[in-house]
C-alpha cells in the first residue's frame, strides 16, 4: 500500500510517501512541499507534487525518489496527478504564464509539457488517466465573462464542459470504464449550497441535495457499481462519505472534520 502526502516538521510541509505505513521523505523540509499523487508500475514508484523554492511553487515528479522539476523556477506550478501507461509517464497540473499572468492547465508526457488551455482564463488539471491510446484529464477552467468556474473533462486535448451556469469549487477526478467516462466533483450554486456530483458521459447525477457544502473527490467503477469518495458538511463539521450507486455511507461520526480523498475497490 502506497500513500502520498505531506507532514509538517513544525514550520514547513515535507513531501512524503508511505509504503505499508513506513514513511520516506522526498524533500528536506527547508521549504514547503507536497506529494499529491502516487502511481506504482512494476518495481517503480512515481509521485507528482510540488516544492517551493523560497519564492515559487515548482511542479515536480519523483521516480523512486529521484526528482524532476517540470516547471520553471521563476513561476508557480503544481503537479496534481500521475499515471503510467507502458513506458510513458503522464503528469497533470498547471503552470502560470508570466506574460499572460494566467494558470495554464498542462499535461507532461515523459517530462515534455503540452498546454491544454490557451491562457485566456485560469485553468488547472487535477486528474489524468490513459485508456488505450486516449488521454483523459479533468479539472476546471475559469469563465470570467460569465463569472463562473467550469468543471471540464478533456479527451486528447478536446474539452467538454460539465457545468455552464454555476461554479465548481474544488477538484475534478476522471475514471474510464470501457466506453464510459466518469468525473467526480461538485457544482456550486451559492455560498451555502455546493452539491457533490458524478458525471457519466457528461450527464450529471447529484449525490447530495444541499443546502450545505459537499465534494465528490474520487471515483472508481467495479462492474456495474460506481463508487465516489468525498465529504459533506453536516452544518458544523465535514463528514467523510462514500457513495455507492448514489447511496451514501458516512465514514465518520461528525464530531470532528473528516475527508475521504481517494477510493479503490477490489
Amino acid at each position: 500500500m502506497y500513500i502520498s502526502g505531506w507532514e509538517s516538521n513544525g514550520t514547513k510541509k515535507v513531501a512524503k510517501i508511505w509504503k505499508n505505513g513506513l514513511a520516506t521523505t522526498l524533500t528536506n523540509g527547508s521549504n514547503d512541499a507536497q506529494a499529491n499523487s502516487v502511481f506504482v508500475s512494476g518495481a517503480d514508484v512515481y509521485i507528482a507534487g510540488w516544492e517551493n523554492n523560497g519564492t515559487r511553487d515548482v511542479a515536480k515528479s519523483w521516480k523512486n525518489g529521484v526528482v524532476t522539476s517540470l516547471t520553471s523556477a521563476s513561476t508557480d506550478g503544481a503537479a496534481n496527478s500521475v499515471f503510467v501507461s507502458g513506458t510513458d509517464v503522464y503528469v497533470a497540473g498547471y503552470e502560470k504564464d508570466l506574460l499572460l499572468l494566467k494558470d495554464i492547465a498542462k499535461i507532461w508526457k515523459n517530462g515534455i509539457a503540452t498546454s491544454i488551455t490557451n491562457g485566456t482564463e485560469h485553468a488547472t488539471l487535477y486528474s489524468v488517466l490513459v485508456s488505450g491510446t486516449d488521454v483523459y484529464a479533468a479539472g476546471w477552467e475559469d469563465n470570467s465573462a460569465a463569472t463562473t468556474i467550469v468543471t471540464k473533462v478533456w479527451k486528447n486535448g478536446v474539452a467538454t464542459s460539465l457545468n455552464n451556469n454555476s461554479n465548481t469549487d474544488g477538484t475534478a477526478v476522471v475514471y474510464v470504464s470501457g466506453a464510459d467516462v466518469y468525473v467526480a466533483g461538485n457544482e456550486k450554486f451559492s455560498a451555502s449550497n455546493t452539491v457533490a456530483k458524478i458525471w457519466k458521459n457528461g450527464v450529471a447525477t447529484s449525490l447530495t441535495t444541499g443546502p450545505g457544502y459537499a465534494i465528490g473527490h474520487s471515483v472508481f467503477v467495479l462492474g456495474t457499481d460506481v463508487y465516489v469518495a468525498g465529504w459533506e458538511n453536516n452544518g458544523a463539521k465535514d463528514v467523510a462519505k462514500i457513495w455507492k450507486n448514489g447511496v451514501a455511507t458516512s465514514l465518520a461520526n461528525g464530531a470532528n472534520n473528516a475527508y475521504a480523498a481517494s477510493i479503490f475497490v477490489k
